[in-house]
């Protein structure tokens, strides 16, 4: 049996980048934007239906910060963020000179606990200082409780921005994630679902809203022979060559959906039976998760770091959860709302290796390692 590198999780290789690489190189479209790039949204907008207009960025982190321009964030604003998330959630609110507020995560989930985002809101204002939006993270794929956080966002008029780096393919109630805020991003970073090598979009309702996100994203250039601008402006804008990449790689998009998926029922089977780990799962049909990574939450931290040095003995990247938002050493000062969930969940859980081409072999690997560490 081979002793590879089992990584977390890699994308796979659909075999149909290389010719779009190849013809943007001969067409001599190896800048930001481009034919590509256009082919790339027009995709995405057909993936997400009618109603839905794609700005493809080159990253999701460059999404973030141009949704937050786009609702009119500005220096000392407040603005809700999910706790329980990678840290690109929350350092464009920094680019903006605005003021992150914390929100702890629900048991059902791991996304953001509607109580305490209500409780944040009404304290808030309380305060005077009415946050100026929410960033709301479908984390690992699984998607919040989009009834409730949207119900709560529509009572104080705050809008919403979805974050689906890691959710391409899941959705709430038959309704795909990325299209219930009042923005929505993606990510294309090299672990996701799909990649574009790096890369990401802006998902919103109006082709309005899209143009201006391009407007931004190309350095705010005014309709003038010579260059002109009367508004800040960003390098932001996909290139052509990783909008081939993108091309290539949505060729095999529902593909990697059902790989991961697959991967969950694996690991399902194998941690049915062993009573002191729990896979997260969620078996609320409204919820449809890509599990872009699978999750397990043990007894002890120190049970957690066993299994994880146990994988890395057998050459198997696995990582603790994400280190909650609150707890970050450049994020300590700022409020926080909430009990101590997200701060559990981290002490205890393990994303397990999750990548779309996980062979036969490199199941039986990973099986080996669980089935011997809980014997």
């Amino acid at each position: 049996m081979s002793n590879k590198r089992i990584y977390l999780s890699l994308c796979q290789e659909s075999g149909f980048e290389l010719e779009y690489i190849q013809n943007a190189l001969k067409s001599n479209w190896i800048t930001s934007g481009g034919p590509y790039v256009d082919q790339f949204e027009n995709k995405l907008q057909d993936y997400f239906e009618q109603g839905s207009y794609i700005a493809a960025l080159n990253s999701g982190t460059s999404a973030i910060h141009l949704a937050l321009i786009l609702l009119g964030i500005e220096d000392g604003d407040e603005v809700i963020c999910q706790s329980m998330t990678f840290s690109a959630s929350a350092n464009p609110i920094l680019y903006k000179n605005a003021i992150p507020v914390f929100v702890d995560s629900e048991r059902e989930t791991w996304n953001i606990c509607p109580d305490n985002l209500e409780n944040a809101i009404k304290d808030r204002i309380q305060k005077g200082k009415k946050p100026k939006a929410i960033i709301a993270v479908h984390l690992y794929g699984m998607p919040y409780k989009v009834d409730e956080v949207h119900a709560i966002a529509d009572r104080y008029g705050i809008p919403i921005i979805e974050d689906s780096a890691e959710a391409l393919g899941s959705s709430y109630k038959g309704k795909k994630c990325g299209t219930f805020g009042s923005l929505g991003i993606l990510s294309f970073n090299g672990n996701k679902i799909i990649t574009t090598s790096s890369g990401g979009v802006i998902i919103s309702s109006s082709k309005e809203i899209k143009e201006k996100a391009i407007f931004f994203a190309t350095q705010s250039k005014d309709p003038a022979v010579h260059y002109q601008h009367s508004e800040i402006g960003y390098n932001y804008r996909m290139s052509n060559i990783c909008a081939g990449i993108g091309l290539g790689q949505i060729k095999v998009l529902e593909d990697n959906i059902k790989s991961r998926r697959e991967n969950h029922f694996f690991y399902r089977e194998i941690f049915k039976g062993i009573k002191n780990a729990e896979l997260f799962d969620n078996d609320n049909n409204h919820f449809f998760s890509n599990y872009w990574l699978n999750t397990i939450l043990l007894e002890t931290k120190e049970e957690m770091e066993s299994l994880r040095l146990a994988f890395e003995k057998s050459n198997m990247e696995s990582r603790p959860l994400w280190k909650p938002m609150h707890l970050q050493p450049i994020f300590e000062q700022y409020p926080y709302y909430g009990n101590k969930v997200a701060e559990d969940l981290f002490e205890r859980g393990l994303c397990l290796p999750s990548g779309s081409n996980l062979s036969d072999e490199d199941k039986d690997r990973i099986k080996g390692v669980i089935i011997n560490f809980f014997k």
